[in-house]
This record gives C-alpha cells, sequence and structure tokens, in this order.
C-alpha cells in the first residue's frame, strides 16, 4: 500500500518515451503535468532527445539523477517488461502502463501480460495497467494521464472516482465536472496485472480530503478486501457508491444446486455491498446523483420519513409515489405542523405532505423559507426535497432562500430544480447544496442518504457481535460429489441446522422398518450419488400413512429414476418424518471465486428459481444480517402472515441462517454447495426437509 500512496502522490515522476508533442499518447501527460502545475521534478526519458518540452531527457532510467516515485510508461508493449526491469533496478516503486496490447488482445497479448506482471512483482513495482489511461491527483497536480478529460479544468473536490472502464470513465468524470462535483482523485486501473480497482479505493478513502467515493466496476478480483474496503469507509464515515454492470446472468449458470444457479456473480457482489454498507448505483447518472447528495449534506437523516414542499400538487404526488416504491415514508404532517403551516401557506395551497406552496412564495419569499422550516422540525419528518420549476428571475433570491433555511435547520434536505438555468446550477452548487434536474432523481438519492444512514447505524450495533464471530473448523468427508443424504444431515445437524429425521434404507421392507421406527406418516426420496434434484425424477413420495404405501413407494420411485436416468447408480431411498409449516424457505450456501463463502435466503420449493426471491451476503452473518436478509426479499409480508395465518418465527429463521452460514465459513472451499430447500418455517420453528450438498 506504501508504493500504491507513491502512485498516487509521488515526489517525482519518470516518463519513459516522453515526446515533445503534446497532441500524442506519449506527450499529453508530460503536457499536463507541465500546464496543471506539478510541483514534483518531471524527468523524460527517450534516448532520441536531449530535452523535451525545455526539460533535460534521459536516456534510460537509470541515467536520472535522484530518486524516482512513479514511472509512467508509453512504450510498445514489447518493451515494458525491459522498462520495468529498469525501473527495479532505479528503485521506483511505482509504474502506471499506458501501453495496449496485452490481455485485451488474445493469449498472446495475455502471455506478455503476465510476464509484465511478473517482472513488476520481483522488482517490488506496484503497477496500474497495462492498458490504462492512467490517474489524476487534482490535490497535488499529478496529471499522469493522456485522457483527454484533463484537457478541461480539474479541480481538486472532495470525491474519488476509481474506474476500471478507460473511455466509460473519462465519460463519467467529464459528467462529474460538469455538475461541478471537484473530483479529487480520477484513476483509471486498466487490465489491473497488479493493483486492482479494490486496492485504489482502499487508498483513495484514506485520503483525509475525500469525502465520497465513486467507482465504476466490471469484476473484482479481491472480495475480502472489498469487505475491508468497505470496514475502512463506514469507519471513516465516508460512503461508497458503485454502479457495476453485468447486472443479469452475469457469470450465473445453473450448478446441481438452486443456490448455484442463484448465487451469481452479480447477486453476490450485491449482498456484499449490501453488507458493507456501500451504496449501488443503476448507472452512471443515478451514481452522480448520489454523489453530489453526500457533498452537499452536513448531516445524516435519523429516520426513513421524507417531507416534501413543492410548487406545483402534481410533483408531489410524483415524488410522493417514488419514495413509497423505495419503502420510505412520507409521514402525514403532526396537526400542530398544520396548524403552523395553514397559517403561512395560501388558502388553495396543501399543507398534509406533500406540502404545495403554489407561485405565490414569488410574492413573499418567506411563505418558501418558512413552509420548508416547518416541515423538516415535524419529528416524523427526517429529510426533505424541495421541488421548483423555471424561476430564471429569482435565482438570487431562491438561492439565498436555500441557505437560510440550512442555517435555521439541522435536518438535511435536497433541491430538485426543474428546468433551472446554468447560473441557478452554479450558484447552488458553489454554496454545497445538491440540486437535482427532476423529482424521481431527487428521491432516489434521498433513498439512498437514507439507506446509508441506516446502514451506518446498523452496523455501529452490530459490530460486537460481527467482531465474535469465529466459526469453528469442520472437517469434511474426502469424497467429492453429492455428498449421501444421511451423511450430509450429520454434518449439518452438528451444526446446529435443524432437519427432519430420515433414515436409509436399501429397499422396501429396511423402508417399512424405518418408517415405523420414524412414525407415519412419512416422505419416501430416491438416494442416488448421481441424482441431484430427486422431483425431476419422479423420485419423491410423501405423506405416506402406512406399511403398504412406504412399500409401493419404494417401488415407484425406483422404477421412475431408473427411468428417467438409466446410467444413475441407485442405492436405495431415505424416509423422512413428515413436518409441517406455512412457508417454503430455501437457504443455501456457496464457495464463491471472489468473496469465498456466501450463504443465500429466500422463497424456495419447486419454484424457486422462478420466484428469484433471495438475498445473498458473505459468510459468516449475524442475527442482524439475517434478519435483515428476510426484510429485503420482496414476499416479505408471507413472513408476517397472511390470509389469518400465524407470522413465521423470524428469529428462528435467522437462527438457521448463522448456523448455515457459519458452517459454510468453517467448512472452506471444498464445500461448493448447499441446498436446503425446502425449509418449512411457521410460528412454532423452522426445519429443513430436503437437503443437498455438493463438494469439490
Amino acid at each position: 500500500m506504501r508504493n500504491i500512496d507513491a502512485m498516487l502522490n509521488p515526489r517525482s515522476i519518470a516518463i519513459v518515451g516522453a515526446s515533445s508533442d503534446g497532441r500524442k499518447l506519449n506527450g499529453r501527460s508530460l503536457r499536463f503535468l507541465l500546464e496543471k502545475g506539478y510541483a514534483g521534478a518531471i524527468h523524460p526519458v527517450n534516448p532520441k532527445y536531449d530535452t523535451v518540452a525545455g526539460l533535460p531527457c534521459h536516456p534510460d532510467l537509470e541515467a536520472i539523477p535522484g530518486p524516482v516515485d512513479l514511472v509512467i510508461v508509453a512504450v510498445p508493449a514489447r518493451e515494458v517488461a525491459t522498462t520495468l526491469e529498469s525501473a527495479g533496478r532505479k528503485g521506483i516503486p511505482a509504474a502506471i502502463v499506458f501501453s495496449s496490447g496485452f490481455g485485451e488482445m488474445g493469449e498472446d497479448g495475455r502471455r506478455l501480460e503476465r510476464e509484465v506482471a511478473e517482472t513488476a512483482r520481483r522488482r517490488g513495482i506496484r503497477l496500474c495497467g497495462p492498458n490504462t489511461l492512467g490517474l489524476i491527483n487534482a490535490f497535488e497536480r499529478v496529471i499522469a494521464t493522456f485522457s483527454q478529460y484533463a484537457n478541461g479544468d480539474t479541480p481538486a473536490g472532495p470525491v474519488g472516482f476509481v474506474t476500471q472502464s478507460g473511455a466509460f470513465g473519462t465519460a463519467i468524470a467529464a459528467l462529474a465536472r460538469r455538475r461541478g462535483l471537484g473530483l479529487g482523485y480520477f484513476v483509471n486501473t486498466g487490465n489491473e496485472a497488479d493493483v486492482d480497482v479494490v486496492e485504489v479505493m482502499r487508498a483513495v478513502v484514506a485520503d483525509p480530503r475525500i469525502r465520497v467515493l465513486a467507482g465504476y466496476i466490471e469484476g473484482l478480483k479481491d472480495g475480502p478486501g472489498f469487505q475491508r474496503l468497505a470496514e475502512e469507509a463506514m469507519a471513516a464515515g465516508k460512503p461508497v457508491v458503485l454502479t457495476k454492470v453485468g447486472r443479469t446472468g452475469a457469470g450465473a449458470r445453473a450448478a446441481a444446486s438452486h443456490t448455484g444457479s442463484l448465487a451469481g456473480v452479480d447477486a453476490v457482489f450485491d449482498g456484499a455491498v449490501r453488507a458493507g454498507g456501500m451504496i449501488r448505483a443503476r448507472n452512471e447518472e443515478h451514481m452522480l446523483d448520489i454523489v453530489e447528495a453526500f457533498t452537499g449534506l452536513d448531516a445524516l437523516p435519523a429516520g426513513r420519513g421524507l417531507g416534501l414542499v413543492t410548487q406545483s400538487g402534481g410533483a408531489g404526488v410524483l415524488m410522493a409515489d417514488r419514495a413509497e416504491e423505495l419503502g420510505l415514508t412520507v409521514p402525514v404532517l403532526a396537526p400542530e405542523t398544520q396548524a403552523a403551516l395553514a397559517k403561512v401557506v395560501p388558502g388553495f395551497g396543501a399543507t398534509g405532505n406533500p406540502v404545495d406552496v403554489t407561485a405565490q412564495f414569488l410574492a413573499d419569499p418567506d411563505v418558501l423559507r418558512e413552509s420548508v422550516v416547518l416541515v423538516l422540525e415535524d419529528p416524523q419528518v427526517h429529510m426533505g426535497i424541495i421541488w421548483l420549476q423555471l424561476m430564471e428571475a429569482h435565482v438570487d433570491v431562491l438561492v439565498g432562500l436555500f441557505e437560510e433555511i440550512r442555517a435555521r435547520t439541522s435536518k438535511p434536505f435536497l433541491v430538485c430544480w426543474v428546468a433551472a438555468t446554468d447560473e441557478a446550477l452554479t450558484k447552488c452548487r458553489e454554496r454545497n447544496i445538491p440540486v437535482f434536474r427532476g423529482g424521481e432523481p431527487a428521491v432516489d438519492a434521498a433513498a439512498a442518504v437514507i439507506g446509508y444512514a441506516e446502514s451506518r447505524r446498523r452496523l455501529a450495533a452490530d459490530r460486537p457481535q460481527r467482531i465474535a464471530l469465529a466459526p469453528p473448523p469442520v472437517t469434511l468427508p474426502e469424497r467429492a460429489g453429492l455428498v449421501p443424504t444421511l451423511e450430509a444431515a450429520r454434518l449439518l445437524g452438528d451444526a446446529g441446522v435443524p432437519l427432519t429425521a430420515a433414515r436409509f434404507a436399501r429397499d422396501p421392507d429396511e423402508a417399512v422398518a424405518a418408517a415405523q421406527e420414524l412414525g407415519f406418516p412419512v416422505a419416501v426420496k430416491i438416494e442416488s450419488p448421481d441424482i441431484a434434484h430427486k422431483t425431476e425424477v419422479g423420485g419423491v413420495r410423501l405423506g405416506l400413512a402406512d406399511g403398504a404405501a412406504v412399500r409401493d413407494a419404494v417401488t415407484a420411485v425406483m422404477k421412475s429414476a431408473r427411468a428417467h436416468r438409466p446410467d444413475a447408480r441407485i442405492e436405495g431411498v431415505v424416509v423422512q418424518a413428515m413436518a409441517q409449516g406455512d412457508v417454503e424457505l430455501v437457504i443455501g450456501l456457496k464457495h464463491d471465486p471472489v468473496f469465498g463463502p456466501v450463504v443465500m435466503a429466500g422463497f424456495g420449493g419447486v419454484l424457486v428459481e422462478v420466484l428469484k426471491d433471495v438475498a445473498v451476503r458473505p459468510a459468516p452473518v449475524t442475527r442482524v444480517e439475517a434478519l435483515g436478509m428476510l426484510d429485503e426479499l420482496r414476499g416479505k409480508a408471507l413472513l408476517a402472515g397472511v390470509r389469518g395465518r400465524p407470522p413465521v418465527d423470524r428469529e428462528a429463521v435467522a437462527r438457521l441462517i448463522c448456523a448455515a452460514s457459519a458452517f459454510a465459513a468453517g467448512a472452506g472451499p471444498r464445500l461448493t454447495e448447499v441446498d436446503l430447500n425446502p425449509v418449512l418455517a411457521g410460528p412454532a420453528g423452522v426445519v429443513a426437509v430436503d437437503w443437498l450438498m455438493v463438494l469439490d
């Protein structure tokens, strides 16, 4: 990490392949460093020249007098490894490789990239790239990039932005500049042969001048590092706002279990974001909306209540609809608040929430100012949005009003100014007043702020439990593939996972004896190391009330399994006691290649992959996290009881999720997948009636 700091804030920079032509790729960074006023030493390196841009030009890195912190490499791909060897001999700790022609070009390029990465590792150099636009540290005027973004102003500000895409990242940076959002850092990680997006984010978030971190991500390699980033950012009180592409089907492939199918790459990433209290944005505009909201707020909301003050009744309804869609509340204001508003708002306005002040406030600015202050003083309101439109002739008055409101309240508020002039936007942003182009973007940003505030409270309260998590190691059998049902039951049962009683039987006679021991009614299921989904081969019979029914069921499931899978090894059947529950859930475990063990919880049964109503977290989880997973489910109302049914014992479900997640964490990477489906939940508790375990 020290070498990454040298990359981001170097005291001296060498540019290998430097050109005096500031229009060329290998000349732009030198031009930018000179034009933007970088204060450190700049050392052009190119054996073709004695001087470049008025600076002494050296034939190679080792000819440079004195130490160098960062080398910018702008030479053909085949010369990069040699350049890094020279940098290593010089003792340079960090390098940015602009050069392309590596992993993005196929196998030959990947082989060359591996050589470059190995050279950097052997020489102790932290490498950004190759195939990167480079970086900007606007505080110290380190313009180590050839991006066209640097052609314009690069004002320092409280936002750090790290992107895996060069072109799209440049577009986002340009949009941020247009909004007046100062990027203290702009870093493109390129092919990530060494330094990855997570490491850079961790370095950037540690800078006390950064208040908000934003990132554009296409894929991750370091799940544990990502979780540490979340912890470090939360401890520092700095929101992390991420846009990740590949939301649908990104790496999710059908596996032996439902978990393998549903807990795909994007679902696991999303779960890690939620677990760490980070914020996921839908796209670049949504990301910048959220970033803008955070840069302009001095306090976080203490609850989910949203107060809406508008110039238009229709706009108020639109925002109220969106707020409720996002799970926020738009409370009816207290009677005393409405009484106070009635003395301020015209009689043809509205005082309930949304509050419609009409256009009357133009004649009397006190109407808007006092209305907003009164709404924010209501104890049910925790954050406000002010909506207005046009008002070209009243910019100074309105901006002044917003400053007065901020001085009189401790609660945060956003401004939605539809069709605002450039002058209005500039003056609001100069005063750190977050301003949005439409009602829904403003509400979406408010929801992100409220969600982050809730995450801070949750994680602070749950920190002792998180620290205390220490799952014991689990000894797994040596075999690979499907684990026999009873052996899997022993492992899960020892971990505290409640399962229905089960017995193995090789033939109808043993099955009848097992049923009599368990007590009728029972279920009979085919047992085969080659059949993962028993129902798909007609291998399950339920509710068998006597010995004759059991005998017939054993014959039937074996015959059906052989008909569907003549190649399968049929070992016998499993006889289980029948169980009851009002809701069918699925609890799944999986070893993710990036994040390691993860746990999934959702609504299960045979339609689990149709409903796709699940929540995912890195394992292990605490009770608070497990309950939070249940609250994420779209069908969570089913757990509270519907159509006269009693509510499910949520605490019992949470205990099962915790036990299963601890088992996954203790088992290690050989535990490929576990499916508990269905898990029957009701007011009396929870029990898994079918389970599947796969080992690597």
